[in-house]
């Protein structure tokens, strides 16, 4: 038998020789299992990009869920919390391990919020749910109001596996909406103070324009009453010199007709009340002119004394006749400021005053003032109701009266309040331990004055 290699069975499909797979067939092995390793490595380094692209998402998605100011919680069809964010367990002082697994109801404070979220979730779980206000269980038990909105989550094939609720804590609205509004309040009053700023401008250029058109034709009056008294001193003179003699009978008859005595003796008075009123007139203009001079640069040494008697007699002008007002303001009183700004201040506060004692029998008003170490104290003290507790740390605030419409704006204490910081004092209200209520204005003294 001959050894010899048969070519025919060589170039044919592999097969068995003698119990062992020829030279060809492990070739055409070998080959494929270097292309399936090909392939595995190809499988591999594709895999690997996968990875790492995935790696990626899930890095982007946990630094946007870190991020995130409100709450986020991911649950399934029963309500069972399987994810969450960080600022979840911030709101509700719980770890991670805590809440992972548990219910979502467990979540809320009240029944309530409990039972609302139980109800959409299970007669709606594949609707959206918007702004839906609960009471959310916070750090310590506390309950803490939040916006909710759902938003269901749907399985690769469009069915809902269960819900995405995200949630804002709705006091950082509910500050944000008052700080705007607070703002928006401010700013009306500001305007508002603006307007009557302007009025009252323009109501001091009035009175200064009255003021002077007044003054000239008073100076004329008491000028000619001071020449009338002289000419009527001269006239009695001459006529008493008459008198003296002998009259003829159709004379004395006229002088008797004429009242020429009783003229005569009616004369001094009639200069004198003619001279008061020209004074008194002209004292009133002269209080026009220093009440409508607002400006900053008029602060002159004055004797506070005169502006608060000043104002006392004007308020008491117009108030009831039963109303005792007791002036007590035994020493000098030396400040600086705006004589007219001053008397508004302390004609607001009098005004007040006579105003809460207006109902009341036995009505009194005392305005008592002292200086104590370089300070000078003015009192102005009613007997009335007082001022209610939860009213007295809102006197000073613009707009703010408990007068009926129409008879306040809530204007004065707020105007009187700055003037009094302006000339570098302080005003103060409280109530009396005795009844009524005591606004205190505190001024420096000014030993030039």
């Amino acid at each position: 038998m001959s050894n010899a290699p048969d070519d025919a069975a060589n170039d044919s499909a592999p097969q068995w020789s003698g119990g062992a797979i020829d030279e060809q067939a492990w070739l055409a092995v070998i080959r494929r299992m270097d292309e399936v390793y090909r392939e595995l490595l190809d499988y591999e380094a594709t895999l690997e990009q996968q990875n790492e692209a995935l790696a990626e998402s899930q890095r982007f998605i946990f630094s946007v869920l870190t991020s995130m100011s409100d709450v986020l919680v991911v649950c399934n069809r029963a309500g069972i919390i399987e994810d969450l964010n960080p600022s979840l367990l911030e709101l509700t002082g719980c770890s991670e391990e805590q809440l992972r697994g548990t219910s979502l109801f467990d979540l809320f404070a009240d029944a309530e919020s409990r039972r609302a979220m139980e109800e959409h979730l299970a007669a709606r779980p594949g609707e959206r749910l918007a702004d839906c206000e609960v009471q959310m269980r916070g750090a310590g038990g506390v309950a803490v109001p939040v916006a909710l909105s759902c938003t269901p989550r749907l399985s690769g094939t469009g069915r809902p596996v269960g819900m995405v609720i995200t949630g804002r804590p709705v006091g950082e609205l509910r500050r944000a909406y008052s700080a705007l509004r607070q703002a928006h309040e401010d700013l009306k009053r500001t305007q508002q103070q603006l307007l009557q700023a302007e009025k009252m401008a323009s109501l001091g250029r009035l009175v200064a324009g009255v003021a002077h058109e007044l003054n000239n034709p008073i100076s004329f009056v008491l000028g000619n009453v001071a020449a009338l008294k002289k000419y009527v001193s001269r006239l009695e003179t001459y006529l008493a010199a008459i008198h003296r003699e002998p009259l003829s009978e159709e004379v004395q008859k006229l002088r008797e007709q004429l009242r020429i005595d009783a003229v005569l003796a009616d004369l001094p008075s009639l200069m004198d009340g003619m001279q008061e009123g020209g004074e008194r007139t002209r004292d009133i203009v002269d209080g026009l002119k220093r009440f409508s001079a607002f400006g900053a640069d008029s602060l002159v040494p004055l004797d506070l004394r005169a502006v608060i008697e000043r104002a006392v007699e004007w308020v008491a002008k117009a108030a009831p006749n039963q109303l005792h007002i007791d002036v007590q303001t035994p020493e000098p009183l030396p400040v600086k400021g705006n004589a007219g700004r001053l008397q508004q201040v302390f004609m607001n506060l009098v005004q007040n005053a006579v105003d809460a004692t207006a109902s009341r029998e036995g009505a009194r008003v005392t305005i008592r003032a002292r200086c104590e170490e370089g300070q000078i104290f003015v009192e102005v003290i009613d007997n009335g109701l007082g001022i209610a507790p939860e009213n007295l740390p809102k006197v000073f605030d613009p707009f703010f009266t408990t007068k009926p419409v129409g008879r306040g704006t809530g204007l004065g204490l707020s105007i009187s309040y700055g003037i009094v910081e302006q000339h570098g004092g302080h005003l103060t209200a409280e109530n009396a331990a005795e009844g009524g209520a005591i606004f205190r204005v505190q001024l420096p003294v000014h030993a030039e004055a």
